[in-house]
């Protein structure tokens, strides 16, 4: 699994670091950081979870 973010669509809200914190951060600026671009497969379901409730559909998963 390999996470994808469109930083053009990213607007910072957060829950995808709410979800998944040791995969996604975001900056003083509200940028997201990706801390595990390729997170291990106890993390996928977190992932999958941060995925789906990205307001933004900023995020995608690259099999």
């Amino acid at each position: 699994m390999k996470i994808l973010v469109d930083h053009e669509r990213c607007e910072g809200n957060a829950r995808c670091v709410k979800l998944a914190p040791t995969v996604f951060q975001t900056d003083e600026k509200d940028q997201l950081l990706l801390l595990q671009p390729e997170p291990g497969p106890e993390l996928h379901a977190a992932v999958e979870a941060a995925v789906a409730r990205c307001p933004r559909q900023a995020l995608s998963i690259d099999e």
